[in-house]
């Protein structure tokens, strides 16, 4: 269970840093109402995920899915590039994750 609260963490942090590109500096309540409360989210999820997963593996992959999922957000919502040097980065951080996973 521990790990599937650690994904949804990741997610959370993808929707708060998302929400950050539409707060227009903190300046719109709305978006950054909601990127307040995804952060908030996250950290809460990432904090009941390393009551049983190891400190480093937790934040890793935390962090890793954020990445991931934000460069997702990126390429979809705001048109950001494709190139194959970020699809083959993606798929370093994605096979690092897998890592991390196998050897918990």
């Amino acid at each position: 269970m521990s790990w599937i609260i650690l994904f949804c963490a990741g997610l959370f942090e993808v929707g708060w840093a998302v929400g950050l590109k539409y707060t227009d500096g903190f300046t719109r309540p709305l978006p950054t109402a909601l990127t307040v409360a995804a952060m908030a989210i996250s950290l809460g999820l990432l904090g009941l995920a390393m009551k049983e997963l190891p400190l480093g593996t937790a934040y890793a992959i935390w962090t890793g899915v954020g990445a991931v999922g934000t460069v997702i957000a990126g390429v979809i919502l705001f048109g950001e590039s494709m190139a194959l040097i970020r699809l083959v980065s993606v798929a370093l951080i994605v096979t690092g994750l897998i890592g991390l996973k196998v050897s918990a």
